[in-house]
């Protein structure tokens, strides 16, 4: 029997690993990076080993170091999450040639699957060879890993080959193989997968569909499970399709089974030879814990004949640590509280207080509500995502409550395309108008306490924040009866709650505090100086870095002096996983580059400046 267990990866999976390992009485053994020193995964593991450096190349995707902290800590199996090692079949031979257990599939399984170009072979079909404008609009993917990385719609072929050299670098510095492929892109299509499970003696379960459609940057963002709308006949023919993909590679563990549904007709994308991060819905639906069937398979006992029935709805969001309204920009800082109502399953590798680095991906946490319909989970989530305490960066949280109340997701009509025809109307900024007032009385009463009250009139106070890229002044006074502000009947004030009187309604207001950052309910707020700082101007047509991150290429052939063209691509960064795009604002001449490949960069650095013409 496993007695410990490496888990190969960091933060939230290698948190959920051990939740069910230490449930099941066996000890953990947690890998960190010198970046992920202090973070959750290393400090509730029984031992952690460090893995030097902070790149995921010279720790997390280093498979030589990660089985001899294995064998150093006494652990007598590996399970790799997902993401990194997972999908690597050299990484689970070297795992088996140390004498441990590979909590996955066989070598040769992630072989057969791993590269999608020899997937799609095994499955009789065949990825695009030379690209016509017949065939626009295209996918251009990496053959190795997934998660979105190495991946570019094209939609005019004079782009393909710089996408195509774009989606290899990208590839390269991710998975270590710069293979790509180019395939067809449905706009309209639904993405749709099967949970498959097999175990030594013959036996395959198809645990449901899941459908993934809303997606960023091919990233999945809501999932649910079952996937609504599809009818009897394609949700078996989908379990077929996985079933004979699992057998034909006689696969071990737990997997999953890619497609894009358009209609009734499914498409073959891929099998993920690993535990995918939406994973939590089915086990919410078909009430199993998918990690210890893990490890049970891996110690080679039989699952059951029959799958467990399905039961209810269960639907997943994704809370990142990004600006979905600056391109998805992810954003750094630290998390200082992250909280959900009861009855909403939370897993996360943060808690209280942890910073929120630039290395790895920007995933906070996973939310997932489970009810007996769809309806009912669908605004079980939406309603506690809303009212969630999340205090420190920017988030996407009013993205996700905005889209799962958005009538084409309710109404189960949205597809792969939903952000890209909804993201403006969803990021539209909606702060709360008297956020700003309520943060200025709170901070009043905590500084104030009315021991400077005098029997004179006092002129108005005023206070400065920002708020969703706007500058609010807000003006109150002391009075003998206490604070008072126009229009507004302030019922209480001190530092943490502020109850106002509008129109005849009271509210209360929760106010957080952290330096100039403050959290008034939902809405962030930052507090300004009163005068603002002359000296912070830069030139006209200044680039600044909208993250923390590293400059990974610039431009072929750009030098200071050049002329670009407005829209241009410039120079790319790479921050939180993510490649982020850097273009002339205008078109003129580029009199500033300070931007070099490899260099770190802070936020709101200077890359370049273009004069405009």
């Amino acid at each position: 029997m496993i007695t410990s267990v490496l888990v190969a990866n960091r933060g939230e999976i290698a948190c959920r690993v051990f939740r069910t390992c230490r449930e099941l009485g066996i000890r953990t053994v947690a890998v960190y990076s010198d970046a992920d020193a202090n973070a959750l995964h290393a400090r509730v593991a029984d031992t952690a080993v460090r893995l030097p450096g902070a790149a995921p190349s010279d720790t997390y995707l280093r498979g030589d170091l990660i089985v001899k902290a294995a064998l150093a800590a006494g652990a007598d199996a590996v399970h790799p999450g997902y993401g990194f090692l997972s999908e690597n079949a050299g990484f689970a031979r070297a795992v088996l040639d140390a004498g441990l257990t590979w909590i996955g599939p066989a070598p040769e399984a992630i072989e057969a699957m791993a590269s999608k170009t020899r997937a799609k072979q095994l499955m009789g079909l065949a990825p695009l060879g030379e690209v016509t404008e017949a065939d626009l609009p295209v996918l251009v993917k990496a053959a190795a890993g997934g998660g979105g990385r190495g991946m570019r719609v094209v939609r005019r072929l004079a782009d393909l080959d710089a996408e195509l050299e774009a989606a290899r670098a990208e590839a390269r510095s991710a998975f270590g193989d710069g293979e790509v492929f180019v395939e067809p892109y449905l706009e309209d299509g639904r993405h749709v997968e099967v949970q498959i499970l097999a175990d030594t003696h013959g036996t395959v379960w198809a645990l449901g569909t899941r459908d993934c459609s809303l997606q960023r940057r091919h990233q999945k963002v809501i999932e649910e499970a079952p996937a609504p709308g599809l009818t009897p006949e394609l949700t078996d023919s989908l379990h077929e399709m996985a079933v004979r993909a699992t057998r034909a590679v006689r696969y071990v563990g737990a997997g999953t089974v890619e497609f894009l549904v358009a209609g009734d007709t499914a498409h073959f994308l891929e099998m993920n030879t690993r535990l995918q991060v939406e994973h939590p819905v089915t086990e919410a639906v078909y009430g199993v814990d998918l990690v210890a069937l893990q490890l049970s398979v891996a110690e080679g006992r039989a699952l059951d004949e029959d799958p467990p029935r399905a039961c209810g709805h269960a639907v997943e969001a994704r809370l990142y640590a990004e600006d979905p309204a600056r391109d998805w920009a992810p954003q750094t800082g630290t998390l200082h509280r992250l909280a959900v109502p009861d009855g909403i399953r939370l897993d996360t590798g943060f808690t209280d207080g942890d910073q929120i680095g630039v290395h790895y991906d920007p995933m906070l946490a996973k939310a997932v509500a489970h009810a007996p319909t769809r309806a009912e989970a669908v605004r079980k989530l939406a309603g506690a995502l809303d009212r969630a305490t999340l205090h420190g960066p920017p988030t996407n949280r009013d993205l996700l409550v905005r889209s799962l109340r958005h009538k084409e997701f309710t109404t189960a009509r949205m597809d792969t395309g939903f952000y890209d025809r909804h993201l403006t109307e969803l990021t539209e900024p909606a702060p709360d108008p008297h956020a700003p007032l309520a943060a200025a009385l709170a901070d009043a009463r905590s500084r104030s306490r009315f021991g400077g009250f005098r029997n004179v009139p006092s002129q108005p106070q005023t206070k400065r924040y920002a708020m969703a890229g706007e500058e609010i002044e807000v003006h109150y006074r002391h009075t003998r009866a206490g604070l008072e502000a126009d229009g507004v009947r302030v019922v209480h004030a001190d530092a943490s709650l502020v109850v106002l009187e509008v129109d005849g309604v009271r509210r209360n207001f929760e106010i957080a505090r952290y330096g100039d950052e403050i959290h008034v309910n939902a809405t962030r707020l930052t507090a300004l100086p009163r005068f603002p700082d002359p000296t912070a101007q830069h030139a006209p047509g200044s680039l600044l870095a909208p993250m923390p991150g590293t400059v990974v290429r610039v431009a072929e052939g750009l030098t200071e002096g050049s002329a670009v063209e407005a829209g241009q691509p410039l120079l790319w960064l790479e921050a939180m996983k993510m490649e982020h795009k850097i273009t002339a604002p205008s078109s003129g001449t580029l009199s500033a580059l300070h931007a070099v490949p490899g260099r770190q960069v802070t936020v709101g650095a200077l890359l370049a400046v273009v004069q405009e013409a």
